[in-house]
């Protein structure tokens, strides 16, 4: 079966995820290598095969319209795939001295994990790498079952079967869109937010159940169910900006947005958002090779950050 048309340009996809990245269509095209005048050549092509406006240009950069948010977070998981296929036939081809499979929950593989694989680039060049990116309870899964060296997870405990080391500290954030009622908030109780649906990440995700953890143990007992749930990041993003509800990310998510109010974060009475984001491998075993480095590599950024406190 063909792909339709409007899909078998994934680099224009890339080249609009990197906009809503850089804030403007002329850092895309450099980071992509390209001239300005190409690049927004292909995105006004994307945007006539989509049949709706993905950008708002202006003077000074360009922003991603609802619609284009909500593409780039269906085209996030699409990209990433089409990143694992490139790099299982470049394993195949290529004559590697080490092979490094790693699958990662997707506020580590989005926002943290980039960083340490330049730097184990840095130590072991020969290392071919390949990323599964899913929610915590599938990276268990992925690693309980031999698929990957190592995972990196956000579940408040280490899954059954695992070993595991914190590598990253991490905080939830509630956030809103600027007209919903609770932006103009200090704050609000943890009951009202439990009472409130959410958009959501799916079952097994380490956001949600964070989040359902910090709300029992401040007492709540009760909650509302999602609103919808959604396994992008990005996608949630979207919804969340559109006024769709309220939404709970990880503050490595939000932080572009909250600075440009895109989204305000709400203040939650008795809540401990505070979690840890650990490495884990098969109980009994011992991480050795390209996993090892990676595992020293993530763990001494933890404590450099603990060092700047």
């Amino acid at each position: 079966m063909p792909l339709p048309s409007r899909v078998t340009d994934l680099t224009s996809f890339d080249l609009l995820l990197s906009v809503a990245e850089l804030g403007s269509i002329g850092r895309a095209a450099k980071a992509h290598g390209m001239s300005q005048p190409s690049a927004s050549e292909r995105l006004r092509a994307l945007e006539a095969r989509v049949g709706v406006p993905l950008l708002d240009r202006g003077p000074r950069g360009a922003r991603l319209t609802t619609a284009g948010q909500l593409v780039a977070g269906w085209a996030a998981p699409v990209l990433a795939r089409a990143a694992d296929l490139d790099a299982g036939i470049t394993s195949l081809r290529a004559d590697r001295q080490s092979h490094l499979k790693i699958a990662a929950s997707l506020t580590v593989a989005e926002y943290l994990l980039p960083t340490w694989l330049i730097a184990l680039r840095a130590v072991s060049p020969d290392t071919a790498t390949v990323l599964t990116a899913g929610n915590s309870v599938h990276v268990a899964e992925q690693v309980l079952a031999g698929r990957a060296d190592l995972g990196f997870v956000e579940s408040t405990a280490v899954p059954a079967g695992l070993t595991g080391r914190v590598v990253a500290e991490d905080e939830l954030v509630l956030v809103v869109a600027p007209g919903h009622p609770w932006a103009g908030r200090r704050r609000i109780t943890a009951a009202g937010a439990a009472a409130a649906p959410l958009v959501s990440r799916e079952p097994g995700s380490g956001t949600r159940q964070a989040w359902e953890h910090a709300l029992e143990a401040a007492g709540v007992t009760e909650s509302a169910g999602p609103l919808l749930e959604m396994s992008s990041t990005t996608a949630i993003k979207a919804a969340a900006i559109g006024g769709i509800g309220p939404a709970v990310l990880s503050v490595h998510a939000v932080a572009a947005d909250l600075a440009t109010r895109a989204l305000v974060r709400v203040e939650v009475a008795g809540l401990d958002l505070r979690r840890a984001l650990r490495a884990v491998w098969p109980a009994g075993r011992t991480p050795r090779g390209p996993a090892s480095d990676l595992l020293t590599i993530a763990t001494r950024s933890l404590t450099h950050r603990a060092d700047r406190r």
